[in-house]
């Protein structure tokens, strides 16, 4: 399982959790494993219920429904569940001696910690989707002097790059296990197994993932603030450490990224279908090829001889989603456990769908080019990603200068609005603190709260008393 400086199976779990004070040997509550509990505890999180609020791609409320962040992370946690419990069959099967809990853990549990990843993959997206990651970027990009220079006066590379180079992905990580302003460290309390398996671009903010360019140009996993929490999860299970700030991915991610690959691909479509932007002709031109000539249930034949029993149009794009999704799982994980020296060696640079043969690879290209003209910048789309461009940007500049200069009247009050769980030092205090508790407190934003508080401070809209 293990040679030279590959990672081990063995060492990729621990029921360890952040925050633990002494070295945790296994899960205390035989009623529920650790990775049930992660789930558990992410699901009942208002970080989480927050996600019904937040774009996905098309914006929301409308008249017809379509995915919000909530629905989409359920959605991925679904289909994460299925990889993980076909991938750690498959690994248990390959080693049959490696021991009780070994096959406990691979056989049985794996699949809630890609459930449990995969649940909280979006956690840390701030509102109006990824427009929302580009506006906090592109205000601290562009910081007016003086600002500008105290900026870089006091912040060090890394802090500075935080803010430059924002990334959702490592907001989750911060969002997860930072104590904010209580009392009891470790955040939620996670188990390492869980978190390593959310960090899809383990190194800093600073350094970007230049390791695998492929998949994420200068993307980044963890904050300076939160650099230790991933030091400490690295050692723990045994992550590949390439470079100075710059890990191998943990396997598991691969398997969380796919869940999140697998559903944001036909569901955007079938969304764009239900309002009329995609055809029913288009949906069924861009995914049935995948299907083959075979006899096996997911045979082309069989899902046309299907699909022709069925008469409500939506009723058809549901059946195709659904039949394509299991088709994928099965496929990727059979991927995932061919890449298995790649992945121990932390030498996989690209993504499972990305593995797949090149004609599969040249439909996932078809959708993803139809997708990219004709979905995401659709005029709906743009329109609320222009809004969230607005409205972050303008709620930044307020609260930033606020931070920078709190003893000023409209300081004060604006100091206020911030809940006392973002602490921000009225006598300055440490600016990199200070400015991550305002994108703390924007970036955990739904969409309806932060036009609705744009909307009053911009004086638009005065809410009634009471």
């Amino acid at each position: 399982m293990q040679a030279n400086n590959l990672m081990d199976w063995r060492r990729l779990y621990s029921p360890a959790r952040t925050g633990d004070t002494v070295k945790r040997e296994a899960n205390e509550d035989r009623s529920r494993n650790s990775y049930m509990r992660d789930y558990d505890r992410i699901i009942f999180s208002s970080a989480f219920r927050r996600l019904q609020n937040k774009t996905q791609v098309f914006p929301l409320p409308g008249p017809v429904f379509v995915h919000n962040r909530l629905t989409h992370s359920l959605e991925v946690a679904s289909v994460g569940r299925s990889l993980g419990k076909l991938a750690g069959e498959k690994i248990a099967a390959r080693y049959r001696d490696a021991g009780e809990s070994f096959q406990e853990f691979y056989r049985h549990e794996l699949a809630y910690v890609i459930s449990a990843a995969c649940l909280a993959h979006d956690i840390g997206n701030p509102p109006f989707g990824h427009s929302g990651e580009d506006a906090i970027r592109e205000y601290f990009r562009n910081l007016p002097e003086p600002v500008k220079s105290r900026f870089e006066q006091e912040l060090s590379p890394d802090q500075l790059a935080d803010f430059q180079q924002f990334e959702g992905n490592s907001n989750a990580l911060r969002v997860l296990t930072h104590h904010f302003s209580e009392m009891e460290k470790g955040g939620y309390r996670l188990t390492y197994t869980t978190l390593a398996s959310i960090v899809k671009y383990p190194c800093s903010s600073a350094q970007g993932f230049k390791k695998f360019p492929g998949i994420a140009g200068k993307k980044s996993g963890f904050f300076d603030s939160e650099r230790g929490t991933y030091h400490a999860i690295a050692e723990e299970l045994g992550i590949t450490r390439l470079q100075e700030d710059v890990y191998a991915r943990h396997p598991f991610v691969y398997l969380v990224e796919a869940a999140d690959d697998i559903c944001y691909r036909v569901i955007d479509l079938e969304d764009a279908h239900r309002l009329g932007i995609v055809s029913l002709d288009t949906f069924k031109e861009l995914l049935l090829p995948f299907f083959r000539d075979t006899e096996d249930y997911h045979a082309r034949t069989r899902v046309e001889e299907t699909l022709a029993k069925i008469l409500d149009p939506n009723q058809q794009a549901q059946y195709i989603r659904a039949t394509w999704i299991g088709m994928m799982v099965n496929r990727l994980v059979n991927i995932f456990m061919d890449k298995e020296p790649e992945l121990l060696a932390g030498a996989l640079d690209k993504d499972l769908l990305s593995c797949l043969p090149a004609d599969e690879a040249a439909l996932i290209k078809r959708i993803n080019d139809y997708s990219y003209k004709n979905i995401y910048n659709h005029r709906s789309v743009v329109e609320i990603e222009l809004s969230g461009f607005n409205i972050i940007g303008y709620l930044l500049h307020a609260f930033v200068r606020a931070a920078l200069n709190p003893k000023d009247s409209r300081s004060e009050k604006l100091l206020l609005l911030i809940p006392k769980q973002f602490p921000v030092d009225d006598s300055g205090g440490d600016l990199y603190q200070n400015v991550q508790s305002v994108v703390d407190f924007i970036s955990g934003m739904t969409d309806l709260f932060a036009t609705d508080l744009y909307q009053k401070m911009q004086g638009i809209r005065i809410a009634p008393f009471g």
